[in-house]
């Protein structure tokens, strides 16, 4: 008996240890590579070890000081270089080689279209109803965008960068409206190794083309 609790209590730490959230060494060293106003390299899926990077699951961060840890204040900052470099509309931390679960997405639905930071995002509801979201692209994706499957809203849960845990309901039925619900749910898709183009609509032909 002696033998199984501690055989269940070495399989436990092991698990544990797989899901760490503390930021390791290459993660530190890949942050504090430049200052805040230094862009991240983005991912690219044409090039193969990028590409298996981004279908990797991704895991929490330690939630703990969120606003003091200097390392992961660094991370958002250079995220929204990046975002802004980049002209993007969202940007998730494996599309620069970090796999935790933060991303920041561009709030449309407000005035002055902020820029959100989503710390440990969680999709805690969605609409039963899907809709077609057209010229869905992607950063890492070069030179295409094709129509996608999106939920109409989202109930979502996570921290911001103050550390404070925020619960909303994102809408976004059309690009030519609020589409926030829709930039959440294509982030979110990275921290679970998704990408745009596993979601296209298959009743659609073909949608997959190059931006203008």
């Amino acid at each position: 008996m002696k033998k199984i609790v501690y055989l269940l209590i070495i399989l436990f730490s092991i698990s544990a240890c797989k899901s760490v959230k503390f930021m390791t060494s290459n993660e530190k060293s890949l942050i504090n590579r430049g200052s805040a106003d230094t862009p991240f390299r983005v991912l690219q899926t044409d090039n193969q070890k990028d590409s298996l990077f981004l279908r990797k699951k991704s895991i929490d961060v330690d939630a703990k000081n969120i606003a003091t840890n200097k390392d992961l204040q660094l991370l958002i900052d250079r995220l929204q270089m990046t975002l802004a470099v980049e002209s993007g509309v969202g940007i998730a931390a494996p599309q620069v080689g970090i796999g935790r679960n933060l991303f920041l997405f561009l709030r449309i639905d407000q005035k002055g279209m902020p820029v959100q930071v989503a710390i440990n995002p969680r999709i805690v509801g969605h609409s039963a109803e899907t809709f077609l979201f057209e010229r869905d692209g992607c950063l890492s994706v070069p030179e295409l965008s094709g129509t996608t499957n999106r939920y109409t809203w989202v109930d979502v849960e996570y921290y911001d960068d103050n550390g404070t845990l925020i619960k909303e309901r994102l809408s976004g039925g059309s690009r030519g409206a609020d589409f926030a619900g829709v930039i959440f749910q294509h982030e979110y898709d990275h921290l679970q190794g998704i990408l745009f183009t596993d979601r296209l609509a298959t009743t659609v032909s073909p949608e997959v083309q190059k931006e203008d």
